[in-house]
């Protein structure tokens, strides 16, 4: 069986925080064997945190989870799991405890999306994406939260998007689906504060060198459309998720922080401009 092609590890990495800021720490990532999840593991493993990646792809989370270990010297477990199947994320949780004891931060990372039109969306199409988004936050983080955020305390780091701060055509399936996961944040931060557990969001726009800023046609805009003048890089993103989940970003907690260069604000959302742009990569299913 051949080896999936994986995102590369970093040949260099400037550590912007102390190299062992999360010693003694577990991370579980969903979504972890590739793009912004694979870059979130690096990263947090490059300080010293050991993971749990997964997904649906075993083959692809195993060549990531070796390539992981070898840049980083920390351990990686990958672990099969549908975040849409409770019983799955169940399982997955028990062979992490199983491995690590403990699970100390949480990145629900995965996702899914496609360009559609609204009026010619299918339900079930249209239901997929809040299931996986959504329903799979909401699955995976009340599982780790019974089985030890509880009673250790804990973050939780949910990536969204910035597509329901102003609506966008295309993507009403995901920004409905990003747009409950913000106010799902929102609501696990004020009922599990208590328990001594944080619940952030990190909300990126456009980030190069990924399947979904190619595959959504996020390579169609233009770095003129974006206040910084450029788009993001999956490292920065990954920065962002290490900082709330460190003692440095010990007070964030129920807010969702939008990475995109100021993107939302200026880049073009539903008119004559963003249907030119995207003309063609239109689908109304799955």
């Amino acid at each position: 069986m051949s080896i999936p092609k994986i995102d590369a590890c970093l040949k260099a990495y400037k550590y912007l925080f102390r190299p062992d800021l999360l010693r003694g720490n577990v991370a579980f990532i969903t979504g972890g064997g590739s793009g912004i999840g694979f870059r979130i593991a690096e990263i947090l493993m490059r300080h010293e945190c050991d993971t749990v990646i997964a997904s649906r792809n075993f083959a692809r989370l195993k060549a990531a989870s070796e390539q992981l270990e070898c840049a980083t010297g920390r351990k990686c477990l990958p672990v099969e799991m549908d975040v849409r199947n409770s019983e799955d994320v169940s399982n997955a949780v028990d062979l992490a405890m199983d491995q690590f004891k403990q699970i100390n931060i949480l990145v629900n990372n995965a996702a899914g999306n496609f360009l559609a039109p609204l009026s010619g969306m299918s339900s079930n199409a249209y239901r997929t994406i809040l299931d996986i988004d959504t329903v799979g936050t909401f699955n995976t983080s009340t599982t780790v939260y019974e089985q030890f955020l509880k009673d250790n305390g804990g973050v939780i780091v949910n990536i969204s998007a910035t597509l329901a701060h102003r609506g966008q055509v295309l993507q009403a399936h995901s920004g409905t689906a990003k747009a409950a996961v913000d106010a799902l944040t929102k609501h696990m931060a004020v009922e599990w504060g208590p328990d001594r557990v944080r619940v952030v969001g990190v909300a990126p726009g456009p980030i190069a060198e990924t399947e979904g800023n190619t595959r959504l046609g996020g390579d169609c805009y233009r770095d003129h459309h974006i206040p910084l003048g450029r788009v993001g890089t999956k490292e920065e993103i990954a920065n962002i998720v290490l900082f709330v989940a460190s003692e440095a970003g010990s007070l964030i907690s129920g807010e969702t922080i939008v990475a995109d260069g100021g993107a939302w604000m200026t880049m073009p959302n539903g008119m004559k401009e963003i249907a030119d742009l995207m003309k063609g990569k239109a689908r109304s299913m799955l």
